[in-house]
């Protein structure tokens, strides 16, 4: 079995500073043996996990569209922001991607949530809903995930959304191991989610993170 955090960022991302060697050194220390790196609006550390990684690793990127964020997995090519979430979708699926909605109904985030017209507009092409997110607080926010999942009858995900080192695994799903991105669902299917969702002090290192990387450029 598989102990798989579904949504993880590295330094790759803006708001994020983990390097890529710490968050294969956590994911060991804490048993996660499966991974989606799932930067912001790029792939080139998910590609540099996969290559040193002695555990699976999802090519995935959370994109920000002009309505707010998607998620694809399985991904071989960088699909870039702020395209409509129609367009966003089509690229995914043209490499073979599968399309998740990471924290649908998170009511903190909400330039970064995808707003409600479109999920509803691209609903019959999604293949996954997030449904356990540490990031998001109220359980509410995540009992609604898991209902639209089961309405339309989508397997659920569970991660960390971790830009700390110290957030990875806090949550995770048991799946059975996979060999392609439909194994993978079938995978899902079967899973079993487990977490615990991350005090609110965190989205401090966020910002204190995009500081930080502004810095370093200027």
């Amino acid at each position: 079995m598989l102990k798989a955090d579904l949504h993880v960022h590295t330094c790759y991302s803006k708001d994020s500073t983990s390097p890529i060697e710490k968050v294969v050194q956590r994911c060991i220390e804490v048993g996660i043996n499966c991974i989606a790196v799932t930067d912001h609006d790029r792939i080139s550390g998910a590609l540099e996990i996969k290559r040193i990684a002695p555990f699976t690793v999802i090519i995935g990127e959370e994109v920000l569209t002009d309505r707010g964020e998607i998620m694809g997995l399985f991904l071989s090519e960088e699909v870039p922001p702020h395209l409509s979430p129609e367009e966003t979708v089509a690229r995914i699926k043209y490499q073979g991607g599968l399309v998740c909605i990471p924290h649908p109904f998170d009511r903190f985030r909400p330039h970064s949530r995808l707003h409600r017209d479109a999920l509803e507009r691209i609903m019959p092409e999604v293949d996954l809903i997030e449904v356990f997110n540490s990031r998001t607080l109220l359980k509410r926010d995540a009992a609604r995930a898991l209902e639209l999942a089961q309405r339309h009858g989508l397997p659920g995900t569970a991660g960390s959304d971790a830009h700390v080192i110290q957030e990875i695994g806090r949550a995770f799903i048991e799946i059975p191991e996979f060999n392609d991105a439909q194994q993978f669902i079938t995978a899902l299917k079967q899973g079993r989610i487990s977490g615990h969702r991350t005090s609110p002090l965190i989205h401090l290192y966020n910002v204190r993170n995009r500081v930080i990387k502004r810095l370093g450029r200027g």
